[in-house]
Formats: structure tokens, C-alpha cells, sequence
């Protein structure tokens, strides 16, 4: 038979603690300060994108792709495997790399990813005959001055070099030169939601 180890094998690894500080006397030790470690946490986390393959694949090949119904036309700014309103699956399309900006925001505060990023824009796109918005950040403008008259601009898709497969691989830039406009040619009026 093996010999089995006695003792646990200590290596130099990171988070090590060598003697704190402990009171002699125990009943001090209810005013003692709670300790606080700061310790690294990972975790590998694998899913599918299912029917949104498609989507994210364009993405990362510059093409930013939804659906339409070929029954009652419907169009969602994202894909949809299946029409919200009369329930017929979905065809794949291809939408213009312009849009115009519907409605902005300046975000002070994000998540852990953007903080670094404070503040930010973030606009609601949207496309001629496509009946929902888009949701994505835009850049080049400055974030502490926005303007009320981006609302119309038509902006450029811009896509990630490197994608990462997430909606943030597809952003949003002023079209250079342009004159007032109000709306995307051709788009529905809007309910607000």
C-alpha cells in the first residue's frame, strides 16, 4: 500500500496569510473586526447562441443581420426565430449600414465592464421599415455636451475588429456632412414604449 500523506503540502500561491493578529484573551474576540479577503474568481461558462447564431456571426463578419416575417412583414431591429405577431418563422435580412438615432442617453455609471468607461452614449437606432430599435453605443461625441439635435443625425455601423460575439461588437458613429433629418425614410411613428 501507498504511503498516504500526514499533512497538507503549503505552496506560495497568492492569498496566503501569515499570523494575524489574535487577542490571548478570547472574550475580546466578538469586538474583533471582521476579515476581508479579495481573492480571484473565474469561472468558465459555456452556452449557444441557438437561433441567434446568425446574428452574431454577421457580426463578426460586418454584416449586421435581423429578421423579417414573409408572411406580414414584421421586423424586429433583432432577430427573431419567430414572428411576434402572427407566429410564422422568420426570414433572415441584411440591414443598411446607416441609420438614424431615435433617442440617446448618457450613462454615468455602468457595469463592471464599462465603469472605465464613464460616462458614455448610448442610442436607440433605428432602421426604414424596421419596426423595433436597436440598442448599441455611439462614439465620437463628446459625453459631458450632448446635444438634443443628434436625435434624427444618421449614424454608420462600425464593427470590432476582434469580436468578442456579443452586441457590442457593432457600434455607432456620425455620418460625416449632413443635413438635419428627422426620422429614418421610409419608418413607421413611433408608440413610445
Amino acid at each position: 500500500m501507498a504511503k498516504l500523506p500526514t499533512k497538507v503540502e503549503e505552496n506560495m500561491e497568492a492569498g496566503q496569510v501569515f499570523r494575524l493578529p489574535m487577542p490571548l484573551d478570547l472574550a475580546g474576540l466578538d469586538k474583533m473586526s471582521p476579515l476581508v479577503v479579495k481573492q480571484p474568481y473565474a469561472i468558465t461558462y459555456v452556452h449557444s447562441y441557438g437561433q441567434d447564431s446568425p446574428f452574431f456571426a454577421g457580426l463578426t463578419n460586418g454584416r449586421f443581420l435581423s429578421t423579417r416575417c414573409p408572411r406580414c412583414t414584421w421586423a424586429p431591429g433583432t432577430p427573431r426565430g419567430h414572428c411576434m405577431r402572427c407566429g410564422t418563422k422568420m426570414k433572415w435580412v441584411e440591414l443598411p449600414k446607416e441609420a438614424v438615432i431615435h433617442s440617446f442617453t448618457v450613462c454615468y455609471f455602468g457595469s463592471e465592464a464599462f465603469l472605465d468607461q464613464c460616462p458614455y452614449v448610448l442610442v436607440m437606432i433605428e432602421w426604414p421599415g424596421v419596426d423595433t430599435l436597436f440598442l448599441g453605443r455611439l462614439f465620437g461625441v463628446d459625453p459631458e455636451k450632448p446635444d438634443l439635435s443628434w436625435i434624427g443625425k444618421k449614424v454608420k455601423l462600425k464593427f470590432l475588429r476582434k469580436a468578442k460575439l456579443s452586441p457590442t461588437d457593432v457600434y455607432f458613429v456620425m455620418v460625416d456632412n449632413q443635413s438635419d433629418t428627422k426620422g429614418a425614410k421610409g419608418g413607421k411613428k413611433r408608440k413610445p414604449t
